[in-house]
């Protein structure tokens, strides 16, 4: 699989951002962008209306070639994920860019690749030199329509298309949405870019098409060649490149673990999430984006615990229409028949919204205006939103929770504009479900100090662990300097998630954990002895979950969580939890053997 293995002093291990879990080994491809040499060419006066016609050809061509993306990645993943390609297509046809480039071939002279290649650089550069993170990505955008249409009037082949016949992973300086979108997935294992960041297109583009990936990772182009070795570590954002033997093997050997483990967990597709001393939980399922139904059903999930509704808003710079929405709550609510959908509220910052209008530059976004803030300044925003889920829930179950709330004001106006919303859908005659569950989530430290008064508000509440973890420790999860102090078995954090488990029992109001957290199995047996009994876990985790449920009993795991309270540091804490799994584990595979 990686037959290029050099020696401990070539071999480079780099850090960027986890944007698509798994573990992939494989050959370098290094897909290059630079190179590109443009003299400056004038055409002939009477050669500038063949010179336009060359550049209507390109644009008609680059066109055609990006509905053939979109139609591709839509089949394959969705068609919210083709809505990234339309955006491309607006680009394209945008009247004042064709002027600016017809002005340049037919007053200027220029050739018809320069004129594009002056015009798109000059615009990716005011793009990139935006404060506004969602706009500066467009950037990138620009520059993949460069790309397609210097390659169509240079008569060049599209980059990324190399023929494949190994198991590879691509690295870039930056790749575009259109050379992710033509990776030959039979071959290609993963990714990692130089650049890019979460939200970006390519990010969204992995996911869906569910191939490790790892952005971000700084300069390492220069230091490696196509047909070296490399493993991308998409759980922990890692980058090998040119591994000992001693690596290679390790990831090996966890590859093969993990597929033995895969098909031990399937045996447990249709047994029920039990413990050993008959207490039933919950294991519902997170999921991004509706192709992820087909694990969800296959994994026997009880419900949607969480639909996060931002790829939505990432996939398009313009706002999505109430239709749009409605479909993709439509199709995952129809897909889970009786089984509930809880589907979340936009949850992201403003500097992700490219499309809203901006007073100023936010220095700290995951403390600014975000989530049920930026719905709540929004209003319109927000209540084509609301409108689209109470739509979805006369289709099935359906439960709207709130993300980020931290007071009891945000609270009542987040609820007071969805019953007006529902007001609207009544004089319109539209069908909705009036006793729509409404929920909200945990994950300020200022909703659990005031959770006693959040219960009687709420039908139900979500622990999201990522951002309460985040917030309770002052740590940036997204920052690698500060990355070490991001820790889930914190004793503060346990604190908090063990008040709200408490209160919300004391007040017969439903809770689950949501976070990665869920999904830890060793953090499993601790949120069990806390008393959670409905988890809300990735697909991919599900199985894995209901193995930890099913091996244990409550009361032990009360034990468990007893111990680890008493504890002071999350790393003794961590240690402990991890020994007591091995315990669970060993005994498991004890009783299954005799």
């Amino acid at each position: 699989m990686c037959p290029h293995i050099a020696t401990n002093v070539d071999m480079q291990i780099l850090q960027g951002i986890a944007v698509s879990p798994g573990i992939a080994l494989g050959q370098a491809l290094v897909i290059e962008h630079e190179g590109l040499v443009l003299t400056r060419r004038l055409v002939e006066p009477a050669a500038v209306a063949a010179e336009l016609a060359r550049l209507d050809g390109a644009v008609d061509a680059v066109g055609q070639e990006i509905e053939r993306d979109r139609q591709a990645v839509a089949a394959q993943v969705g068609d919210q994920y083709g809505a990234i390609f339309s955006a491309h297509v607006q680009m394209l046809r945008d009247p004042h860019l064709y002027q600016e480039l017809k002005a340049l071939i037919a007053e200027h002279r220029l050739a018809a690749e320069l004129a594009v290649h002056q015009t798109l650089r000059r615009y990716a550069r005011v793009f990139q030199e935006m404060p506004n993170s969602f706009l500066a990505e467009r950037a990138h955008d620009l520059r993949d329509l460069e790309a397609r249409l210097l390659n169509h009037l240079l008569d060049r082949g599209p980059s990324g298309a190399a023929e494949l016949d190994a198991p590879t992973i691509v690295l870039a300086h930056d790749l575009t949405p259109s050379e992710t979108a033509r990776l030959d997935r039979r071959w290609v294992q993963g990714f990692v870019t130089e650049a890019g960041g979460e939200g970006g297109h390519t990010a969204i583009l992995a996911k869906g098409l569910e191939l490790p990936a790892v952005v971000g990772a700084g300069s390492l182009l220069a230091d490696v060649l196509t047909g070296d070795c490399v493993i991308v570590d998409g759980d922990q954002g890692v980058v090998i490149v040119r591994p000992t033997p001693e690596y290679v093997a390790r990831y090996e050997r966890e590859l093969a673990r993990r597929r033995s483990r895969l098909a031990v967990l399937a045996a447990l597709r249709d047994l029920p999430a039990e413990t050993t001393d008959g207490h039933r939980l919950q294991l519902l399922a997170n999921i991004e984006f509706p192709h992820e139904l087909s694990a969800c059903l296959d994994r026997r999930a009880d419900g949607i615990g969480l639909y996060r509704t931002e790829f939505l808003y990432l996939g398009s710079d313009v706002e999505p229409t109430e239709e749009e929405h409605f479909e993709a709550y439509r199709q995952v609510v129809a897909a889970m028949g009786p089984r509930p959908v809880v589907i979340r509220t936009l949850d992201l910052g403003a500097d992700k919204m490219g499309h809203l209008p901006r007073t100023e530059d936010e220095h700290n976004p995951f403390l600014g205006l975000r989530s049920i803030r930026l719905s709540l300044r929004n209003v319109d925003l927000f209540r084509v939103q609301l409108r689209a889920i109470l739509r979805a829930s006369a289709v099935g179950p359906v439960q709207i929770l709130f993300p980020l709330i931290s007071t009891i004001r945000e609270l009542r106006q987040a609820k007071l504009f969805l019953h007006e919303t529902m007001e609207d859908l009544e004089e319109a005659g539209l069908a909705f479900d009036r006793n729509l569950p409404v929920g909200m989530m945990v994950e300020v430290p200022a909703a659990v100090m005031m959770i006693d008064h959040f219960l009687p508000e709420v039908d139900f509440v979500s622990i999201g662990t990522n951002d309460l973890i985040q917030y309770t420790l002052a740590v940036d999860r997204s920052n690698k300097d500060v990355a070490d102090l991001y820790q889930a078995c914190d004793p503060a954090v346990l604190r908090l998630i063990q008040a709200t488990l408490q209160a919300a029992r004391a007040a017969e109001v439903p809770v689950s954990v949501c976070g990665q957290m869920s999904g830890i199995p060793h953090c499993v047996l601790l949120l069990l002895g806390l008393g959670l009994t409905e988890f809300s876990v990735p697909p991919a985790a599900l199985l894995e979950v209901k193995r930890v449920c099913r091996s244990v009993s409550m009361r032990r795991c009360r034990a468990i969580a007893d111990t680890a309270l008493q504890m002071q540091g999350a790393q003794e804490i961590d240690a402990y939890l991890k020994e007591e799994l091995k315990k669970v584990v060993s005994h498991e595979s004890e009783s299954r053997g005799s």
